[in-house]
């Protein structure tokens, strides 16, 4: 994670963003999507995490995120480290992946560009975390976040997606175990 972009207030919320290199298209694929949603579950039950909100779009992530407990920079860093393995491997062994070859010749030779990596590197390296300090700057970017799959024309109504907690703030059960801001 770049030293530009980092959470220095542990206690309050944060806005938080992260995309796929070269911002390609991976979340098209349901399943590259169920991993993320079961990272943050897990995270949630086993790390500390609070999601406040989240949307998963094609090729980047938005959560509004706190931790009580944990270290919230940690927390996001793991979940990136093993999305980011786990993605890649899916990718691998997916016969119906169509574009296969070309992401993981993207993500390995971004991976080479790159001395924290091993082989490969699947997310940017930076969360552009936003300090939420006031109701409105929450309220901003919980509309934010649950309008983008609208903006991108995906659904005419955000509770329509079904990766982003606007289904919670809606009065039903989303994919994530999040909690409701007031």
């Amino acid at each position: 994670m770049s030293r530009n972009y980092k959470i220095s207030d542990q206690s309050q919320l944060h806005f938080i963003s992260f995309a796929t290199i070269h911002w390609i298209d991976v979340f098209t694929r349901p399943a590259y999507k169920h991993i993320v949603v079961d990272s943050l579950n897990y995270c949630i039950k086993n790390k500390g995490l609070e999601v406040f909100a989240w949307c998963i779009m094609s090729n980047h992530v938005h959560l509004i995120i706190g931790s009580q407990k944990e270290n919230q920079s940690h927390i996001i860093r793991d979940l990136k480290k093993h999305t980011s393995k786990t993605i890649v491997k899916a990718i691998v062994d997916n016969p119906q992946e169509s574009r296969k070859e070309w992401m993981l010749w993207m993500f390995e030779r971004e991976g080479k560009r790159n001395s924290n990596n091993q082989d490969f590197q699947f997310w940017q390296q930076h969360n552009q975390p936003i300090e939420l300090n006031s109701n409105i700057l929450i309220e901003q970017k919980l509309n934010y976040i649950h309008n983008n799959p609208v903006e991108a024309g995906f659904v005419w109504a955000p509770q329509d997606y079904p990766y982003s907690s606007a289904t919670d703030y809606a009065g039903q059960k989303g994919m994530v175990d999040i909690i409701l801001l007031n």
